[in-house]
């Protein structure tokens, strides 16, 4: 697994503590200044691999139609080869299309439009919500996850890519199919630009495992203060 130095994916225990925190609950933290994209963002980095700061660019023209596939179109990293990576249908059962409207009605362009740069890249902010910093706990920290676990390796946002790294190798193995591991994660072993069998792709990637039937974004606006 091409990890960062030191980085681990959650467990499963811990993806469902994420996952059924505070964000995704009833209860809104005392002085807690809730962005749409603390909702959103998580979510979709454990169902796209994609990095936060990729994610943070979406614009609403990178969500794609191609071969009757809604996908996502990462273009934005540096390091990792643009790719178009299909819609996990739980992302739409969370209220994806409803929350795309919402951007619409405002006329913001950037599907996370309330999530602020620094120096044109929005990892930081996402870094420091995330996982904290100095005496500012994190979301993590909030969850009761440690950031550091007793044999020193690291969980932080970028660690849903792994979890998403674990799981696209196995269902694309048993696709027989190492092209769609290699394009979904953006490694340079695949060569070609595009990938021609988009349907293959979103047939991997429906099969990532659901974290949370029960979260939705209409639930993460309505919630009230503790």
């Amino acid at each position: 697994m091409k990890s960062h130095l030191g980085r681990r994916p959650f467990s499963a225990m811990e993806l469902h503590t994420l996952y059924h925190g505070y964000i995704y609950g009833d209860q809104r933290l005392p002085r807690e200044q809730a962005k749409h994209w603390h909702f959103w963002l998580p979510l979709i980095a454990y169902y796209s691999g994609a990095y936060s700061d990729e994610i943070g660019h979406l614009q609403l023209a990178d969500i794609v139609e191609h071969q009757q596939v809604v996908c996502f179109h990462f273009h934005t990293h540096g390091k990792i080869k643009a790719r178009i990576v299909p819609i996990h249908q739980a992302l739409f059962d969370a209220g994806l299309n409803d929350y795309i409207n919402l951007v619409k009605q405002q006329n913001h362009t950037r599907l996370l439009f309330d999530l602020p740069s620094k120096s044109g890249r929005y990892s930081e902010k996402v870094r420091i919500w995330f996982s904290g910093e100095g005496e500012r706990a994190g979301y993590l920290q909030k969850c009761d996850i440690p950031s550091i676990d007793q044999l020193g390796m690291k969980t932080a946002v970028s660690s849903l890519r792994l979890n998403f790294e674990q799981q696209i190798r196995i269902y694309a193995i048993q696709a027989n199919n190492k092209d769609a591991f290699n394009y979904l994660l953006g490694f340079n072993e695949y060569e070609p630009q595009e990938f021609n069998e988009v349907p293959q792709l979103n047939y991997i990637i429906q099969q990532l495992r659901i974290v949370n039937p029960q979260l939705h974004w209409q639930r993460f606006v309505q919630r009230h203060a503790v």
